[in-house]
């Protein structure tokens, strides 16, 4: 099937001649993403374009990185690993592929449904975070990992996974044990966002965007107790397995 493009006021999507309709829905999703970011976030790419590939495969071909990606996934979170943001283009499955991909569970064709607006929260937070394109090779992908539960964890709340995300971080705690504190690379996709999450609750939006716009220089565990007001590592712990629990059990 042919290439085509479609276009947008602020995006362009590539995707094969059949799509026409689930493109235009796309690109309808990544400009409300784009108006619903632009009053917190002062920087914002411009001149995106979103590629959307048919399949799995088709994707994993467009970035060597992703079948590790997956593979060091959770397997609760792997669904939901559905795309990777560039510089000037986000590559996601197309949204025939994202419906074939959504589980049984509550929430979770929700979540798959907002994997476009999630990859461009995470191109906007690469905009307005000089530290996180400030070195690179092998000491870009060591920060990435160890942060990834902050850049991942804001760009699901910001793209609006979260709030759908209930059964599956309940399959998740159900499956995969105790999770770690703040999540590790393991847990990011899925658990990343309940920190934003919690972190929101306390102290509000702003705060998250503030969080995530610079890396703190002494670490996660510094950053968490800035961004929650100089409260001890374990309170704030204690604060977000709660948080996590009741999440899980929609309370």
């Amino acid at each position: 099937m042919a290439w085509v493009q479609s276009e947008s006021a602020s995006f362009r999507a590539r995707h094969e001649s059949g799509e026409a309709e689930d493109a235009r829905a796309v690109l309808l999703a990544l400009e409300r993403a784009r108006a619903e970011l632009a009053p917190r976030f002062a920087s914002r790419p411009e001149g995106l374009t979103v590629v959307l590939h048919p399949t799995p495969t088709a994707l994993a071909m467009s970035n060597p990185l992703l079948p590790l990606v997956w593979l060091l996934a959770a397997p609760s979170a792997r669904r939901y690993i559905t795309g990777w943001a560039g510089r000037q283009d986000l590559h996601v499955l197309s949204p025939a592929a994202l419906r074939e991909r959504a589980a049984n569970l509550p929430g979770s064709r929700e979540m798959l449904g907002r994997s476009a607006a999630c990859l461009y929260a995470r191109r906007v937070i690469d905009e307005v975070n000089p530290d996180l394109h400030r070195v690179a090779g092998p000491i870009r992908i060591r920060r990435s990992a160890r942060w990834a539960w902050l850049i991942e964890g804001a760009a699901r709340w910001f793209g609006g996974q979260t709030d759908h995300a209930r059964a599956a971080i309940a399959r998740r705690l159900y499956e995969g044990g105790r999770p770690r504190f703040p999540p590790g690379l393991r847990d990011a996709a899925l658990l990343g966002g309940t920190v934003i999450d919690l972190l929101v609750a306390r102290a509000g939006p702003d705060a998250a965007v503030r969080l995530v716009s610079r890396l703190h220089p002494r670490g996660p565990d510094a950053a968490l107790a800035w961004a929650f007001g100089d409260r001890s590592l374990s309170r704030i712990e204690a604060e977000w397995r709660a948080h996590l629990a009741a999440l899980a059990s929609g309370r």
